[in-house]
Protein backbone atom coordinates (compact mmCIF):
# COMPACT_ATOMS: atom_id res chain seq x y z
CA UNK A 1 0.00 0.00 0.00
CA UNK A 2 2.89 2.50 0.48
CA UNK A 3 3.23 2.82 -2.79
CA UNK A 4 -0.11 4.47 -3.77
CA UNK A 5 -0.09 6.81 -0.70
CA UNK A 6 2.29 9.74 -2.41
CA UNK A 7 -0.83 9.51 -4.76
CA UNK A 8 -3.26 10.48 -2.17
CA UNK A 9 -3.83 13.67 0.35
CA UNK A 10 -2.77 13.76 3.74
CA UNK A 11 -6.12 13.34 5.51
CA UNK A 12 -6.45 10.18 3.62
CA UNK A 13 -2.96 8.90 4.42
CA UNK A 14 -3.52 9.24 7.79
CA UNK A 15 -6.56 7.51 7.86
CA UNK A 16 -6.00 4.49 5.94
CA UNK A 17 -2.75 4.09 8.24
CA UNK A 18 -5.14 4.03 11.13
CA UNK A 19 -7.20 1.56 9.78
CA UNK A 20 -4.00 -0.64 8.63
CA UNK A 21 -2.93 -0.61 11.16
CA UNK A 22 -5.17 -0.49 14.23
CA UNK A 23 -4.64 3.03 15.73
CA UNK A 24 -7.16 5.52 16.09
CA UNK A 25 -9.91 5.08 19.10
CA UNK A 26 -10.54 2.90 21.57
CA UNK A 27 -13.87 0.22 20.86
CA UNK A 28 -15.57 -1.11 23.84
CA UNK A 29 -18.34 -4.29 23.89
CA UNK A 30 -20.79 -4.68 26.21
CA UNK A 31 -22.36 -8.47 25.52
CA UNK A 32 -25.45 -9.36 26.95
CA UNK A 33 -27.71 -12.79 25.68
CA UNK A 34 -28.98 -11.74 22.90
CA UNK A 35 -27.38 -8.52 21.59
CA UNK A 36 -24.04 -6.85 21.44
CA UNK A 37 -23.51 -3.02 22.06
CA UNK A 38 -20.53 -1.15 20.34
CA UNK A 39 -19.15 2.15 21.56
CA UNK A 40 -16.67 4.60 20.22
CA UNK A 41 -14.77 6.37 23.66
CA UNK A 42 -17.74 5.82 25.40
CA UNK A 43 -20.27 7.36 22.75
CA UNK A 44 -22.77 4.89 21.33
CA UNK A 45 -21.38 3.68 17.56
CA UNK A 46 -23.84 0.62 16.91
CA UNK A 47 -25.68 -2.29 18.34
CA UNK A 48 -25.58 -5.89 16.92
CA UNK A 49 -28.91 -7.29 17.65
CA UNK A 50 -28.71 -11.19 17.16
CA UNK A 51 -32.48 -11.70 17.78
CA UNK A 52 -34.23 -8.76 17.45
CA UNK A 53 -37.90 -9.25 18.65
CA UNK A 54 -39.80 -8.26 15.25
CA UNK A 55 -42.31 -9.96 13.14
CA UNK A 56 -41.41 -12.04 10.91
CA UNK A 57 -38.19 -12.78 12.82
CA UNK A 58 -35.63 -12.79 9.84
CA UNK A 59 -32.73 -12.77 11.54
CA UNK A 60 -29.42 -10.43 13.18
CA UNK A 61 -29.21 -6.47 12.06
CA UNK A 62 -26.91 -3.93 13.53
CA UNK A 63 -29.17 -0.80 14.27
CA UNK A 64 -28.74 2.05 15.58
CA UNK A 65 -26.08 2.42 13.59
CA UNK A 66 -24.41 6.64 14.79
CA UNK A 67 -22.28 8.46 12.38
CA UNK A 68 -19.28 10.43 12.85
CA UNK A 69 -21.53 13.76 13.04
CA UNK A 70 -23.57 11.80 16.88
CA UNK A 71 -26.46 10.93 14.52
CA UNK A 72 -28.20 7.97 13.27
CA UNK A 73 -27.82 6.79 9.39
CA UNK A 74 -30.22 4.72 9.03
CA UNK A 75 -34.03 4.02 9.28
CA UNK A 76 -35.45 3.11 12.66
CA UNK A 77 -38.88 1.71 11.55
CA UNK A 78 -39.62 -1.14 12.31
CA UNK A 79 -37.61 -1.01 15.43
CA UNK A 80 -38.97 2.23 16.70
CA UNK A 81 -41.70 4.79 15.73
CA UNK A 82 -39.70 7.75 14.67
CA UNK A 83 -41.94 10.70 13.21
CA UNK A 84 -41.67 11.73 9.59
CA UNK A 85 -40.34 7.93 9.10
CA UNK A 86 -42.00 6.35 6.04
CA UNK A 87 -43.50 2.81 7.13
CA UNK A 88 -43.13 0.92 4.10
CA UNK A 89 -40.67 -2.52 3.55
CA UNK A 90 -40.58 -3.78 7.08
CA UNK A 91 -38.58 -6.15 6.08
CA UNK A 92 -35.42 -3.54 5.13
CA UNK A 93 -33.94 -3.37 9.26
CA UNK A 94 -31.15 -0.94 9.34
CA UNK A 95 -28.44 -3.37 8.22
CA UNK A 96 -28.88 -7.03 7.24
CA UNK A 97 -28.35 -10.27 5.56
CA UNK A 98 -30.57 -12.29 3.64
CA UNK A 99 -31.53 -13.44 0.29
CA UNK A 100 -35.12 -13.60 -1.56
CA UNK A 101 -34.73 -17.40 -2.82
CA UNK A 102 -32.99 -20.08 -1.31
CA UNK A 103 -33.85 -23.21 -2.29
CA UNK A 104 -36.85 -21.51 -3.45
CA UNK A 105 -37.65 -20.10 0.18
CA UNK A 106 -37.79 -16.47 1.06
CA UNK A 107 -35.24 -15.18 3.49
CA UNK A 108 -35.71 -11.06 2.22
CA UNK A 109 -39.02 -11.28 3.57
CA UNK A 110 -40.47 -14.30 5.44
CA UNK A 111 -38.23 -16.89 6.63
CA UNK A 112 -35.70 -16.31 9.48
CA UNK A 113 -32.20 -16.83 9.41
CA UNK A 114 -31.37 -17.77 13.66
CA UNK A 115 -28.85 -16.93 15.48
CA UNK A 116 -26.83 -20.01 17.09
CA UNK A 117 -24.64 -18.28 18.93
CA UNK A 118 -21.61 -15.97 19.40
CA UNK A 119 -17.92 -17.45 18.53
CA UNK A 120 -15.64 -13.96 19.43
CA UNK A 121 -16.68 -10.76 21.26
CA UNK A 122 -13.96 -8.03 21.53
CA UNK A 123 -13.16 -4.34 22.04
CA UNK A 124 -9.67 -2.64 22.03
CA UNK A 125 -8.45 -0.75 18.84
CA UNK A 126 -10.92 -2.08 16.94
CA UNK A 127 -14.46 -4.47 18.04
CA UNK A 128 -15.19 -7.56 16.42
CA UNK A 129 -18.49 -9.54 16.49
CA UNK A 130 -18.35 -13.37 15.26
CA UNK A 131 -21.17 -15.71 15.31
CA UNK A 132 -22.73 -18.35 13.92
CA UNK A 133 -25.82 -18.42 12.11
CA UNK A 134 -28.50 -20.90 10.90
CA UNK A 135 -30.72 -20.56 8.20
CA UNK A 136 -34.32 -22.36 8.44
CA UNK A 137 -36.64 -23.47 6.16
CA UNK A 138 -40.48 -23.08 6.71
CA UNK A 139 -40.79 -26.84 7.91
CA UNK A 140 -38.34 -25.75 10.61
CA UNK A 141 -35.35 -27.22 8.59
CA UNK A 142 -31.98 -26.11 8.43
CA UNK A 143 -31.16 -25.14 4.67
CA UNK A 144 -27.64 -23.67 5.30
CA UNK A 145 -25.28 -21.79 8.05
CA UNK A 146 -23.15 -18.58 7.58
CA UNK A 147 -20.34 -17.46 9.80
CA UNK A 148 -20.31 -13.69 10.23
CA UNK A 149 -17.48 -11.42 11.05
CA UNK A 150 -18.16 -7.63 12.08
CA UNK A 151 -15.43 -5.52 12.54
CA UNK A 152 -15.94 -1.82 14.22
CA UNK A 153 -12.87 0.58 13.04
CA UNK A 154 -11.91 3.88 12.33
CA UNK A 155 -12.08 6.87 13.83
CA UNK A 156 -14.53 10.09 14.72
CA UNK A 157 -14.10 11.38 11.67
CA UNK A 158 -14.53 8.33 9.62
CA UNK A 159 -16.79 5.43 11.24
CA UNK A 160 -16.31 1.90 9.04
CA UNK A 161 -17.55 -1.83 9.73
CA UNK A 162 -16.70 -4.31 7.93
CA UNK A 163 -19.42 -6.70 6.82
CA UNK A 164 -16.95 -10.16 5.87
CA UNK A 165 -20.03 -13.52 5.49
CA UNK A 166 -19.39 -17.28 4.89
CA UNK A 167 -21.99 -19.42 4.02
CA UNK A 168 -21.42 -23.40 3.56
CA UNK A 169 -24.08 -25.66 2.38
CA UNK A 170 -23.94 -27.81 5.59
CA UNK A 171 -26.96 -30.13 4.54
CA UNK A 172 -27.25 -30.18 0.88
CA UNK A 173 -26.83 -28.27 -2.27
CA UNK A 174 -28.17 -24.91 -1.93
CA UNK A 175 -29.44 -22.72 -4.81
CA UNK A 176 -29.40 -19.02 -4.71
CA UNK A 177 -32.27 -17.39 -7.31
CA UNK A 178 -31.41 -14.87 -9.66
CA UNK A 179 -33.57 -12.48 -7.80
CA UNK A 180 -33.30 -8.44 -7.19
CA UNK A 181 -33.86 -9.29 -3.27
CA UNK A 182 -30.82 -9.62 -1.32
CA UNK A 183 -28.58 -9.41 0.18
CA UNK A 184 -26.75 -7.03 2.07
CA UNK A 185 -29.10 -4.15 3.32
CA UNK A 186 -28.69 -1.13 4.32
CA UNK A 187 -32.14 1.45 4.52
CA UNK A 188 -30.71 4.93 4.97
CA UNK A 189 -32.34 7.53 7.35
CA UNK A 190 -35.26 9.16 5.75
CA UNK A 191 -33.47 12.79 4.80
CA UNK A 192 -30.92 10.92 3.13
CA UNK A 193 -32.92 9.22 0.27
CA UNK A 194 -33.20 10.87 -3.14
CA UNK A 195 -36.70 10.99 -2.80
CA UNK A 196 -36.96 13.14 0.06
CA UNK A 197 -35.29 16.05 -2.45
CA UNK A 198 -33.68 17.29 0.77
CA UNK A 199 -29.96 17.06 -1.27
CA UNK A 200 -29.63 13.45 -1.36
CA UNK A 201 -27.86 11.29 -3.61
CA UNK A 202 -26.49 8.28 -4.83
CA UNK A 203 -23.10 7.36 -7.03
CA UNK A 204 -21.14 4.62 -7.89
CA UNK A 205 -17.65 3.92 -8.60
CA UNK A 206 -18.50 4.13 -12.38
CA UNK A 207 -19.74 7.99 -11.70
CA UNK A 208 -23.50 6.67 -12.35
CA UNK A 209 -26.11 8.74 -9.99
CA UNK A 210 -29.05 8.21 -8.51
CA UNK A 211 -31.70 5.93 -10.34
CA UNK A 212 -29.08 5.73 -12.47
CA UNK A 213 -26.75 3.84 -10.39
CA UNK A 214 -30.18 0.72 -10.07
CA UNK A 215 -29.08 -2.58 -11.18
CA UNK A 216 -25.28 -2.14 -11.86
CA UNK A 217 -22.11 -3.55 -11.18
CA UNK A 218 -19.79 -1.45 -9.45
CA UNK A 219 -16.74 -1.33 -6.94
CA UNK A 220 -18.48 1.01 -4.33
CA UNK A 221 -21.41 2.99 -3.78
CA UNK A 222 -22.29 5.77 -1.88
CA UNK A 223 -25.08 7.39 -0.13
CA UNK A 224 -25.27 10.93 1.20
CA UNK A 225 -27.60 13.53 2.28
CA UNK A 226 -28.62 15.32 5.45
CA UNK A 227 -29.11 14.27 8.68
CA UNK A 228 -30.21 17.39 10.98
CA UNK A 229 -28.53 19.77 8.60
CA UNK A 230 -25.01 18.52 8.11
CA UNK A 231 -24.59 16.31 4.70
CA UNK A 232 -23.51 12.38 5.48
CA UNK A 233 -22.57 9.74 3.50
CA UNK A 234 -22.91 5.86 4.03
CA UNK A 235 -20.37 4.11 1.44
CA UNK A 236 -20.86 0.26 0.85
CA UNK A 237 -17.11 -1.37 -0.81
CA UNK A 238 -16.99 -4.85 -2.27
CA UNK A 239 -13.78 -6.36 -2.01
CA UNK A 240 -12.20 -7.67 -5.06
CA UNK A 241 -11.51 -11.41 -3.39
CA UNK A 242 -15.76 -11.44 -3.00
CA UNK A 243 -17.79 -14.10 -4.32
CA UNK A 244 -17.98 -12.46 -7.85
CA UNK A 245 -17.35 -8.60 -7.06
CA UNK A 246 -18.05 -6.53 -8.53
CA UNK A 247 -21.21 -6.57 -7.44
CA UNK A 248 -24.23 -5.50 -8.55
CA UNK A 249 -26.77 -3.50 -6.51
CA UNK A 250 -30.34 -2.88 -5.55
CA UNK A 251 -29.65 0.76 -4.72
CA UNK A 252 -33.07 2.82 -4.60
CA UNK A 253 -33.78 6.46 -4.08
CA UNK A 254 -36.34 5.75 -1.75
CA UNK A 255 -33.27 4.53 1.02
CA UNK A 256 -32.97 0.58 0.40
CA UNK A 257 -29.16 -0.45 -0.28
CA UNK A 258 -28.12 -3.57 -1.36
CA UNK A 259 -25.64 -5.11 -2.34
CA UNK A 260 -26.43 -8.54 -4.58
CA UNK A 261 -24.08 -11.12 -6.38
CA UNK A 262 -27.64 -13.25 -7.68
CA UNK A 263 -29.78 -10.61 -9.18
CA UNK A 264 -28.39 -10.65 -12.70
CA UNK A 265 -31.12 -11.23 -14.72
CA UNK A 266 -33.56 -9.53 -12.66
CA UNK A 267 -31.22 -6.32 -13.07
CA UNK A 268 -31.36 -6.70 -16.95
CA UNK A 269 -28.45 -8.66 -17.91
CA UNK A 270 -29.09 -11.41 -20.61
CA UNK A 271 -27.64 -14.05 -18.11
CA UNK A 272 -29.35 -15.68 -15.25
CA UNK A 273 -27.58 -15.26 -12.18
CA UNK A 274 -29.11 -18.54 -10.04
CA UNK A 275 -25.81 -19.94 -8.57
CA UNK A 276 -25.97 -23.94 -7.02
CA UNK A 277 -23.46 -24.22 -3.78
CA UNK A 278 -22.75 -28.03 -3.49
CA UNK A 279 -23.01 -29.47 -0.69
CA UNK A 280 -20.07 -29.35 1.51
CA UNK A 281 -18.49 -26.47 0.13
CA UNK A 282 -18.72 -21.80 0.79
CA UNK A 283 -18.81 -19.29 -0.92
CA UNK A 284 -17.52 -15.43 1.35
CA UNK A 285 -18.20 -12.25 0.73
CA UNK A 286 -16.82 -9.21 2.04
CA UNK A 287 -17.85 -5.74 2.48
CA UNK A 288 -16.52 -2.52 4.09
CA UNK A 289 -19.17 0.65 5.22
CA UNK A 290 -18.12 4.06 5.04
CA UNK A 291 -19.82 6.62 7.59
CA UNK A 292 -18.40 9.40 6.53
CA UNK A 293 -18.82 13.02 6.87
CA UNK A 294 -19.80 15.31 3.22
CA UNK A 295 -20.25 13.63 -0.19
CA UNK A 296 -18.28 10.91 -2.05
CA UNK A 297 -15.54 13.41 -2.69
CA UNK A 298 -15.23 14.60 0.65
CA UNK A 299 -15.11 11.46 2.11
CA UNK A 300 -12.23 9.80 -0.04
CA UNK A 301 -14.58 6.87 -0.93
CA UNK A 302 -12.37 6.58 -4.65
CA UNK A 303 -9.34 6.37 -2.55
CA UNK A 304 -10.40 4.23 0.30
CA UNK A 305 -11.69 2.00 -1.57
CA UNK A 306 -8.31 1.10 -3.39
CA UNK A 307 -6.43 1.20 0.34
CA UNK A 308 -9.90 -1.68 0.98
CA UNK A 309 -8.55 -3.39 -1.97
CA UNK A 310 -4.95 -4.36 -1.40
CA UNK A 311 -6.20 -5.83 2.44
CA UNK A 312 -5.78 -9.41 1.76
CA UNK A 313 -8.55 -11.41 2.71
Amino acid sequence: MSKHLATWGWATMVLISRIAEGQGAEFTVDRQADKVTIKIDGELFAEYLAAPKLQPPLGPIVWPIIGPTGKPMTRAYPMADQPGERKDHPHHRSMWFNHGSVNGYDFWAKLPIRHREFIKVEGGQRAVIETLNDWIGPDGTKVCEDRRRLTFHGDRQCRLIDFDITITATEAPVTFADTKEGCFGIRVAETMKVDAKLGGHIINSHGQQDKDAWAKRAEWVDYYGPVDGQVVGIAVMNHPASFRAPTYWHVRTYGLFAANPFGWKDFGAKEDGTYTLPKGNSISLYYRVVLHKGNHQEGRIAELYQAYAQEKK
